[in-house]
């Protein structure tokens, strides 16, 4: 090669060599921030699962810390027991619903408040929240949520049918029901709910049969939805 041509090479190189890694900065940048863009499902006990998840959990806890706030419970018809509150502050009528597992399955022989529970809080008509509360721990989430938050995949049985659903999991402890479910539920005779543990697949059985319909219509706004 003479020197014309080795001058000219030398010159071509360098001329390429900018453009080429100023193209590379800028993929690196974009697959950085497309990475930040992602939820980060590693750390699904402490981490923001999105919008929607944050307002539910904030509603959540203002409504189980108003737990001690309610009245001695009364008896809603069949298994299911009502109590009644006020808000010292906005003076809005809140009422909740508890239904509780019947006898043990799966060799869970936990008695009392320990079973799992299907719990509705209702507010001036409305339904707010319906929770189920399995009173163990729950496995990791192994779903997500529109607006990624943290999910479970369990399987309802509603008397002679079943569905799968993905309810929102609420730091291992509680899982957050649709309405859709909740109306089934308060209109059935059977009801079952096989969810996750650390242990393994657990199932809760309950017998919904004999509510108040008239009473839940008015307090929170429910009718049963018949499959």
């Amino acid at each position: 090669m003479d020197s014309k041509s080795a001058a000219f090479s030398s010159q071509f190189h360098k001329a390429i060599r900018l453009p080429i890694f100023c193209a590379a900065l800028i993929l690196a940048f974009a697959a950085s921030s497309l990475g930040q863009g992602q939820p980060d499902r590693r750390d699904s006990d402490d981490r923001n699962y999105g919008r929607q998840d944050d307002r539910n959990r904030d509603a959540r806890n203002n409504d189980r810390n108003n737990d001690d706030r309610y009245g001695p419970g009364r008896s809603a018809g069949g298994n299911w027991m009502q109590y009644r509150s006020e808000d010292p502050m906005t003076a809005e009528k809140l009422t909740r619903f508890e239904l509780q597992a019947n006898d043990s399955r799966n060799n869970d022989s936990r008695d009392g408040d320990e079973r799992a529970q299907v719990v509705l809080y209702c507010t001036d008509g409305k339904l707010k929240l319906a929770d189920f509360r399995p009173n163990l721990r729950l496995s990791r989430p192994n779903w997500g949520g529109f607006w990624g938050q943290p999910q479970m995949r369990v399987r309802v049985r509603v008397d002679g049918s079943h569905d799968d659903h993905s309810w929102n999991w609420v730091n291992g402890h509680f899982l957050s029901m649709d309405k859709g479910t909740t109306r089934q539920l308060i209109g059935a005779h059977l009801f079952r709910i096989e969810f996750r543990t650390p242990d393994g697949p657990r199932i809760a059985e309950f017998s919904p049969a004999g509510l108040d319909l008239r009473l839940v219509e008015d307090t929170c706004g429910l009718t049963p939805k018949r499959r």
